[in-house]
């Protein structure tokens, strides 16, 4: 068993979606013309579970060619950082990645993982403790995408906040939504911060058909999870097996989405609330989207940064850049 380090772990701040909100999303989403769930909400421990399987998966390239950038270039970032970051990773998940930065930094100041899912975040920090035993770290389970403010401990001082949003996770928000966040970081960060950011390139259908529906179905569970979570916590009566995964690219946008697509007509219920299905009906539920690497140059500049620095790896499916406020 994973040892706990509570004396460098300080106390959770939590903010994770109440119930009503998350009823209160379902709802809004459903009883749209185009049936949509919210993606934040596949990271129940389940679907935090799922998606890690996912990032092993042969097909799903991102988190791999992310990694070899990220072990390539750790030390040209913590050269841009300086001594004595603070750390914020956004969605911090699993933490393998900002493992590859931690070694790499000058005697790191803390770190702040955010992530919606308490149980998978909490789990993640007592590995890097474990790895890490003098870093003081300052869990935030809260929605990333919505405003909260970070801890600011008496003793911790640092000389620059380094963000940290790596696995293409900009991807979900539409071109407008992804600067928006952006000049929303931006001030959640402060003055004189540096974000990391995973950018994921356009490239082949079939690389990205088989990177979102892979052979073994991980994806297609991870996807179906959501209304197994609905079911659970909601009291909804999907049939999960009324509903199959679907990936598509959507060439206006340049961006895959995720879809569950009903195989019958059909009527679920959340409460109150009733839901009709056409057979072929479809709920969407997330959206990639892929960049060029001039056009996310361009986002950024729009939403307040200069961009320091790109790297990417040899075949070009993938970018991190360096961003810092103009």
């Amino acid at each position: 068993m994973t040892p706990s380090h509570p004396n460098r772990i300080e106390a959770l701040q939590d903010l994770e979606p109440t119930v009503d909100e998350f009823l209160g999303s379902v709802i809004r989403g459903l009883s749209a013309p185009q049936k949509s769930l919210p993606c934040k909400f596949f990271y129940d421990e389940r679907g935090s579970q799922l998606f890690d399987k996912i990032c092993d998966l042969p097909e799903y390239y991102p988190t791999r060619t992310e990694l070899r950038i990220l072990e390539n270039h750790a030390g040209d970032i913590a050269a841009l950082a300086g001594p004595a970051a603070r750390i914020v990773e956004l969605g911090s998940g699993a933490g393998v990645k900002i493992r590859l930065l931690l070694h790499a930094l000058e005697k790191p100041a803390a770190y702040l993982p955010v992530e919606i899912s308490r149980e998978h975040m909490m789990a993640a920090n007592n590995t890097i403790a474990a790895h890490f035993p003098d870093l003081p770290i300052l869990p935030v389970c809260a929605d990333y995408t919505r405003p909260f403010t970070l801890p600011e401990p008496p003793g911790i001082h640092y000389r620059r906040t380094l963000g940290f949003f790596p696995g293409s996770t900009i991807g979900n928000f539409t071109r407008e939504e992804a600067a928006d966040f952006l000049r929303v970081t931006r001030k959640l960060m402060g003055h004189g911060a540096l974000m990391i950011i995973g950018v994921d390139l356009v490239k082949g259908l079939d690389i990205l058909h088989a990177a979102y529906d892979d052979a073994a179905g991980v994806t297609a569970a991870f996807n179906l999870n959501l209304l197994r979570r609905i079911n659970r916590e909601l009291g909804g009566t999907f049939d999960l097996s009324a509903f199959r995964h679907e990936a598509r690219w959507n060439s206006n946008v340049e961006r895959i989405e995720m879809h569950l697509v009903s195989l019958k007509a059909q009527q679920v219920t959340i409460g109150t609330n009733r839901f009709n299905f056409a057979a072929g009906e479809t709920i969407h539920t997330e959206s990639s989207h892929k960049y060029h690497l001039d056009g996310f140059r361009k986002l950024a500049r729009e939403a307040g940064y200069e961009t320091v620095r790109v790297w990417t790896d040899a075949r070009k499916f993938f970018s991190v850049h360096a961003l810092k406020a103009a």
